[in-house]
Parts: structure tokens; sequence; C-alpha cells
């Protein structure tokens, strides 16, 4: 099965038109103020717009309430809404709300962090496996840390998942052949700065998921 790619915290048309042009399956929009990727629902819709249909645009959002999402999702140019923090239940609800695709992180440190998966089986569409931030750290993600993906080895996923955490263009190669992933995911290792992109990382990033 061949191997596709997320590139998350996009912010600017250069370094979103470097993911289209470079194959990715996926590109990411975040909304959550503390995040240094966070966008504007006006510059999100500005950034969606030149998404084509082929390529799916996914909303990442951190335990948001019901009026977050109704301002991300009014201007229909959202696919795909990926969940942190949030239970199976909001993600049941969600879904119901947006009629939407529903991706549930699931942070991952030790082999019982996995269990957590489990519980989203019927509640969303993937499982994004993540790695744990340290206690006390701003973001769920997006901070460039990566877990152990042999605790992946021999688990009986619920659901179609995708590995996140601490991925580069330099062990993303790596990354897929030991876990088998067909998605994964990636922010701050194509960054030249927190929340800046870098149009040539995500390149090479892509190019190391699927050479040419």
């Amino acid at each position: 099965m061949p191997v596709t790619a997320k590139i998350c915290g996009l912010s600017t048309p250069e370094t979103l038109d470097a993911a289209i042009r470079g194959g990715a399956s996926h590109v990411g929009f975040v909304f959550f103020p503390p995040s240094p990727r966070h966008l504007s629902r006006e510059r999100a819709a500005q950034l969606a717009a030149r998404v084509p249909g082929h390529v799916r645009r996914v909303g990442v959002f951190v335990d948001p309430d019901d009026a977050t999402i109704e301002a991300a999702t009014a201007a229909g140019q959202l696919d795909v809404l990926q969940l942190h923090n949030s239970s199976a239940a909001r993600a049941v609800a969600v879904k119901a709300r947006t009629g939407l695709e529903i991706w549930a992180a699931v942070a991952v440190k030790t082999r019982l962090d996995l269990d957590a998966a489990r519980g989203f089986a019927g509640a969303a569409d993937r499982i994004l496996y993540d790695a744990k931030t340290p206690p006390g750290a701003a973001l769920p993600g997006g901070m460039g840390v990566r877990f152990d993906w042999t605790l992946l080895e021999g688990f009986r996923h619920p659901l179609p998942w995708a590995l996140s955490g601490g991925l580069d263009p330099l062990n993303v190669a790596e990354a897929i052949r030991a876990t088998g992933a067909t998605l994964v995911d990636v922010s701050s290792g194509v960054e030249r700065a927190p929340g800046i992109k870098d149009a040539a990382k995500i390149a090479a990033f892509l190019d190391a998921v699927a050479p040419r």
C-alpha cells in the first residue's frame, strides 16, 4: 500500500503550495490560539481555497467547544477534523454536528497509552498516534517529540491510523519501515523556526515518504 503524508500547521501560500506540489495527501490548518501555527478563520479560508480537490484539508483542534467548531467549518472548506484532548463521546458529538471525518489523536509514551485508541472505535474514523508531550507543556503536539515506535509492534489497531510525533525528513523512512504506517503526519519537523514552515524541508520530507 502506498504511503501518504499530511503536512500540518501550514500558514503561507508558498509552503502550502510546496506541500501540494510535493504530493501531500492531506494539509493541516491549526485552530488553537496558544500554538505558533494558529490561523484565523479568514486566513484558513484563504489557504483552504488554494487546495485542489484531491488533497484533503484537515482542521486541527484541541478540546474545541461548539462555537470554535462552528466558526472553523462555516465556510465548508474543511474535509477532516483532528481532535486532541477530546473524549470519544465528544468525537461522536462533533461528527454528528458537522458530518465530517474525525481523527482522534492519542498521545503515546508507554504501551498502556495505546489502550485509549480502543475507546474511539465507532466514535472516530482514524487514530493519530502522537507523542505525549512533557508535563506542563503548552501544546499537545507539534513540539518535535517522538515516542518509541516499537510500542506499536503487535498492537491491533481498532481503526485506520496515522503516525505523528517528532518525524522529519531524516527519520520518516525509518519510521515507516518500523511501524508499517501508511499515513504520516509532520509539523515541526519541516520548520526552520516554530510555526515557520520551510518549503525545502517539506519537499525533502515528502520525497523521503514516497521517493520519485
